[in-house]
């Protein structure tokens, strides 16, 4: 039962997605060098594959992205599919440089910031940071098992 739950969630989140996006994805990830699956878990976890997903904190699009990061990787319109995609994959290549490759603080720095995972490296304590890395592991390793390399 529970592995049905599961399959029926990874198909209404796979549903989700159009090819556009997919293909936008694919593209931004080879041309930033970051894995395509990693992509994909962020995409899924931040906005469930909707592109015109707004967050109470004021992120938006599909990788969520808050409007100084827009504004740093040069998206000006953060609906906009590529855009979006293109600005959170620089994002996450830049903090992969920033944190020496390192996934954990990566992904931990996506979503509460830098500075403030920087300040306490892997001790960093907020539970939902935490969860929020777990999660996007859990999901790219979903995403390398279900093969999407075409």
């Amino acid at each position: 039962m529970i592995r049905a739950l599961a399959a029926l969630a990874f198909i209404a989140t796979t549903f989700g997605q159009t090819t556009e996006m997919r293909r936008w994805a694919d593209h931004w990830s080879d041309e930033f060098g970051i894995e395509r699956e990693l992509v994909y878990a962020v995409i899924e976890v931040e906005s469930a594959w909707n592109a015109r997903a707004v967050s109470s904190a004021g992120a938006v699009g599909l990788m969520q992205l808050m409007p100084t990061t827009a504004a740093a990787f040069q998206v000006r319109n953060r609906f906009d599919v590529s855009e979006n995609i293109r600005g959170g994959v620089a994002y996450l290549a830049w903090l992969s440089r920033q944190c020496h490759g390192d996934w954990r603080l990566v992904l931990a720095s996506y979503n509460a910031g830098l500075r403030r995972v920087m300040t306490s490296g892997l001790k960093f304590g907020s539970p939902t940071v935490r969860a929020y890395v777990t999660k996007v592991a859990y999901r790219r390793n979903r995403w390398k098992k279900s093969g999407t390399r075409e």
